[in-house]
């Protein structure tokens, strides 16, 4: 017994002497090189999700030649031995193959009935295997119980390729910090959450949570979480569960800025969805490389291509097409009313749910030419009082002419009145801009209307009552209002 802890020793001395020229051992600033022997275990929690598109899971049975690993063992597995020589048949301790990479070489099946899955170690050239302990090949890799120490280097690298010297926000408190340069133990601490941090390095964790990820605050302070992406030969399952198991993930632990991966699942499915506007409201808009607010009118129809989270705060940011025009908007909104800023006093259209409805909505019915009027804010001929309420609001007056026809009347800057005359259809004869002084007047010729605004589900035979409406003497509408007016 005290042969084999003096073997156990001294590969441990050898791997760490090693593990100082690994690229995928990462350490925290102010961890320090300390005597072997002085070193802390750590005891990893398990986390239980993974990042959805971008990390994989693979089955045993899914391995490709090629596939290269890490041998991490823990404390427990320093006592025992994973590997055998190839040439020699005998057991590798695993403190001597500590932090060695394993390239994936297939597996063969013994007269016996026993499975050896086969490896090639990149630091030494040679060969090794791990016997399978029970069942065939099918029925273990389907498992996944996997191969003992080995942590999956292709989650390390791909998160290397999308988050290296990323921007990320903290969404939990607790992280770690290095103390050993030599070892891999660890000291407990606690940050803001939504904290903005860079990561500055990517290794290797442990088996179970293989992708070490180091960021830094705004004041130079490195911490760590090691979480898992895609599970392969983890040993987690999809149902494992503990109490704190989303500070072990990647969602749980930081917020990836402008990757709607990680927003959650039922806002996820807002992605790529068509959505109107059910009352007018203001976002931002980019024109001639410029960022303005504008004002939306109601039922103007979007496409959500990004929902992104907003730094220190509930909010996410929509980034949408407009349906017509394809200009791109921004609006920042909560999905949970109880999220809006200021509660009840902060804004309604705030809240995802009372500003947008699903689908094109009434936007459909509404023709080209009067869609983009009503981006505008102006108002055409032709046009159905509800798209007059879409581009102009709510008028401050309406009444009536002897001739059935309708006034609504729209205060402008300067003491002017815009005056939008409808025909007894409900379609706008003329819109006409005057002094506040003057009086309202209904001009001749107001009988057209194009064939492109008919087609927008207008009455086509308007033109023929508005132009006998047209023929007569316009009238000044009654000083006071008359029976039936709004």
């Amino acid at each position: 017994m005290k042969k084999w802890i003096l073997v156990v020793a001294a590969s441990f001395v050898l791997s760490t002497a090693m593990a100082q020229d690994n690229p995928y051992i990462v350490k925290t600033k102010g961890a320090k090189d300390v005597a072997e022997g002085q070193h802390h275990d750590s005891a990893e929690a398990e986390p239980t999700d993974f990042m959805g598109k971008n990390f994989r899971y693979y089955s045993m049975c899914d391995w490709k030649v090629g596939m290269r690993f890490m041998v991490v063992p823990d404390k427990y597995d320093l006592l025992v031995s994973t590997f055998h020589d190839a040439i020699t048949k005998k057991e590798v301790a695993n403190g001597i193959l500590r932090h060695r990479i394993m390239v994936y070489q297939g597996h063969n099946m013994l007269s016996n009935g026993r499975v050896h899955i086969n490896f090639t170690c990149e630091e030494d050239g040679k060969s090794y295997y791990f016997v399978q302990p029970w069942g065939t090949f099918a029925d273990y890799c389907y498992s996944k119980s996997g191969i003992p120490t080995l942590a999956y280097l292709g989650d390390v690298d791909k998160a290397r390729e999308l988050l290296m010297n990323q921007p990320l926000l903290t969404r939990t408190q607790h992280f770690r910090v290095d103390t050993e340069y030599s070892s891999d133990a660890y000291r407990e601490i606690t940050v803001d959450k939504n904290m903005l941090v860079t990561v500055k390095a990517i290794g290797v964790g442990t088996r179970t949570c293989p992708v070490k990820i180091i960021v830094e605050d705004e004041n130079g302070n490195q911490f760590y979480q090691n979480v898992a992406m895609s599970k392969t030969n983890s040993g987690l399952r999809d149902e494992s569960t503990s109490e704190d198991a989303d500070r072990y993930s990647f969602a749980g632990s930081f917020e990836f800025l402008g990757a709607n991966m990680t927003v959650s699942s039922n806002i996820r499915e807002y992605l790529n969805q068509t959505v109107h506007t059910k009352y007018s409201t203001s976002m931002s808009s980019k024109g001639s490389g410029k960022v303005r607010d504008v004002k939306v009118p109601r039922f103007t129809g979007f496409i959500i291509d990004e929902i992104t989270p907003v730094r220190n705060s509930k909010y996410y940011t929509l980034t949408m097409r407009e349906t017509d025009s394809r200009r791109v908007y921004y609006k920042d909104v909560v999905f949970n009313e109880d999220d809006i800023d200021g509660g009840a006093s902060g804004a309604r259209d705030d809240f995802f749910g009372y500003l947008f409805g699903m689908g094109e909505g009434e936007a459909r019915n509404t023709s080209k030419e009067s869609r983009a009027a009503i981006r505008e804010g102006r108002v055409i001929n032709g046009m159905t009082k509800e798209e007059v309420e879409l581009a102009m609001g709510e008028a401050f007056k309406k009444s009536f002419d002897a001739e059935g026809n309708e006034l609504w009347m729209y205060a402008r800057s300067n003491d002017v009145i815009l005056d939008v005359w409808f025909d007894e259809k409900g379609y706008v004869l003329q819109a006409k801009a005057r002094k506040a002084t003057d009086e309202p007047v209904k001009t001749k010729n107001t009988g057209k209307r194009s064939a492109k605004s008919r087609a927008g589900g207008h009455h086509t035979n308007t033109a023929k009552n508005t132009a006998k409406n047209a023929a007569k003497p316009a009238e000044k509408p009654k000083e006071k209002m008359a029976e039936g007016e709004f």
